[in-house]
């Protein structure tokens, strides 16, 4: 792995003995102890992951709103500073670019929180799409980004920055210091538990991370790694891009239709999308559980009656669950709650079933 990207915490990982695997083209943390223990951390206390190898892009200016309006699937002047909402960049075609978090950091700036392997493709679409009188500038490499996850969250970041942290509301953010460092800190998350993301220079991640884990430790955090995240994120039912999402995917065949707003139109393939609504989708995004013992993966087919009618996305063991669940697209005849189905597994038909998501609904 020594072409690979490494993110600020390369060392802390190698320190604290984390099994390092490739990832969007970075050396990544998969696990330090166990998946099981990482993620039961962060359902009942709380985890510390390195995400720094996700993408930072900013858009200032006096066009930036403007331009950050024709990009993005959601409506963004009507975002006040510091808040944050999830949208889509989408293409011509109506099919999903990335699926990214945006944050309202100023009048005329916004920046966008993109997928670790879509960050130079984000970037030039961000710039061949800008208006004039907006500067994009891709910031990846000089941030580092925490996620603190988990209920015992507030009260670890409360140890290490302000009590009022603990009061942020749900996808909004402050610029705070944390650990003596300074920080943006948002109440978001990829785990389906309550939690931070912080952003904060590369050169000080090392030390935040440090400090949270010394912090937090009297209240059960541990750090965890990328296993443990796709577990959590599985549980809630949240897309991975590659996986549930692509340049071909629809919003609304992926159940994001509530991220998308048509009626405002004026964003990069908003008439695509509603010309293929129109049209009626020929599959739609769910989420299954086994009846039987197995683990579904990505790729497997899905079947009714011995006959293939669609794949799995995504799936794996729940450990909150303690049952094998997944997503995966089906026609929409097949989408309802309780219809039956099975998944080819080496060969093998395990009986399924399909489910309402998210599969947890964790508290906070």
């Amino acid at each position: 792995m020594t072409d690979l990207k490494r993110t600020p915490l390369h060392d802390a990982h190698q320190r604290l003995g984390a099994r390092l695997v490739e990832f969007a083209g970075y050396s990544m943390p998969v696990q330090y102890r166990s998946v099981l223990e990482e993620h039961r951390a962060v359902r009942e206390g709380a985890g510390l992951f390195d995400v720094s190898h996700m993408g930072q892009i900013y858009l200032e200016g006096t066009g930036a709103i403007a331009s950050t309006e024709r990009l993005l699937s959601r409506p963004v002047a009507s975002l006040k500073p510091g808040r944050v909402r999830y949208g889509l960049l989408c293409n011509q075609e109506g099919g999903i670019v990335d699926d990214v978090t945006f944050y309202r950091t100023g009048d005329d700036a916004i920046f966008l929180c993109v997928n670790a392997a879509n960050v130079e493709k984000d970037y030039r679409w961000g710039v061949r799409f800008a208006l004039d009188d907006t500067v994009i500038r891709n910031r990846s490499d000089e941030t580092g980004l925490l996620a603190l996850q988990g209920p015992a969250s507030p009260e670890i970041l409360a140890h290490v920055s302000s009590p009022t942290v603990k009061e942020l509301e749900r996808y909004a953010f402050t610029q705070i210091e944390v650990a003596g460092c300074d920080a943006l800190v948002s109440r978001t998350g990829y785990t389906g538990s309550d939690g931070y993301e912080i952003y904060l220079a590369a050169t000080e991640t090392e030390r935040v991370f440090e400090a949270l884990l010394a912090e937090g430790k009297p209240l059960g955090l541990i750090p965890a790694g990328l296993g443990a995240r796709d577990t959590l994120r599985l549980e809630a039912a949240m897309p991975l891009y590659g996986h549930e999402l692509d340049d071909t995917t629809s919003p609304f065949e992926a159940g994001l239709g509530k991220f998308v707003k048509l009626d405002r139109g004026g964003f990069i393939g908003a008439e695509a999308i509603a010309r293929r609504e129109a049209e009626g989708r020929p599959r739609q995004l769910v989420g299954f559980e086994l009846s039987e013992r197995g683990i579904a993966r990505a790729g497997y087919a899905v079947a009714v009656h011995g006959e293939t009618v669609g794949v799995v996305t995504s799936g794996g063991p729940s450990p909150t669950l303690g049952k094998s669940i997944g997503l995966g697209y089906v026609p929409p005849r097949l989408a309802e709650p309780g219809t039956l189905l099975d998944i080819v597994i080496r060969g093998r038909a395990v009986s399924g079933r399909v489910v309402e998501t998210p599969f947890v609904k964790a508290s906070g």
